[in-house]
């Protein structure tokens, strides 16, 4: 299991509790390792993709990934893992305003957890309808660790949609090849820009005239790329 924590965008460390809070639960042939996010967005670590080939290679299957949260841009999971499971529990806010949008799109699974809890039917009720009827028709489930309620069915329906998704693999490969190529140069691109504006002192001058208000910063910004890129 890779489990993703968020690092502080003030001092850069995660916490990574994640890994000692679930070794307590799991059996002797269980892998579990903590990631921070580093920045990242979509709620994953620049370092997942590579992490996976090297579980996957070494024998681990299935490998199940922890994203950082829920929330309306941090669906890159999608992009990454064969199935998306997104959990919700009850009590946490209006039940409309915690089934944010990005979330609509991405699940394969959803799962209404803890549903021993008060509140739990209109939560499910309002995943149903927000989410139930769309194009992609997804599983929606209860599951109650406490009453071990719905563990069973939770862990059927992930193994025949296992079954499933193995016929498309090749599909999916491509998919997922062909976003990680993108990922990689938009980053190394990002990275050589970076360079390019620290060792250029164009970019501090334009820095200077926008704070004494003698450019707009939109207008400052084309000039700089067209500095830039020649």
């Amino acid at each position: 299991m890779l489990a993703v924590d968020p690092s502080s965008h003030v001092t850069g460390g995660a916490i990574l509790g994640d890994r000692v809070r679930m070794s307590e639960s799991t059996d002797s042939g269980t892998y579990i390792r903590s990631i921070a996010s580093r920045g990242a967005t979509g709620a994953v670590s620049r370092s997942l993709r590579n992490s996976i080939r090297v579980l996957e290679y070494a024998g681990f299957n299935p490998i199940i990934i922890e994203s950082v949260g829920a929330g309306q841009t941090e669906v890159e999971i999608s992009n990454i893992a064969d199935i998306t499971v997104v959990v919700f529990n009850p009590n946490t806010g209006d039940s409309i305003q915690t089934i944010k949008a990005g979330l609509t799109e991405i699940g394969d699974i959803y799962v209404v957890n803890k549903s021993d809890l008060p509140g739990t039917n209109q939560l499910f009720d309002a995943v149903r309808d927000y989410i139930g009827d769309s194009a992609r028709n997804p599983i929606i489930l209860k599951t109650s660790v406490t009453r071990n309620s719905g563990i069973t069915v939770f862990a059927k329906t992930l193994k025949d949609m296992m079954s499933i998704k193995k016929k498309f693999k090749t599909e999916k490969d491509l998919e997922r090849f062909e976003t990680e190529l993108k990922d990689i140069v938009l980053n190394n691109i990002k990275e050589k820009f970076e360079e390019m504006i620290e060792s250029d002192n164009t970019f501090s001058n334009y820095v200077q005239k926008v704070t004494y208000k003698k450019i707009d910063p939109f207008t400052a910004g084309d000039k700089i790329s067209k500095s830039l890129i020649k």
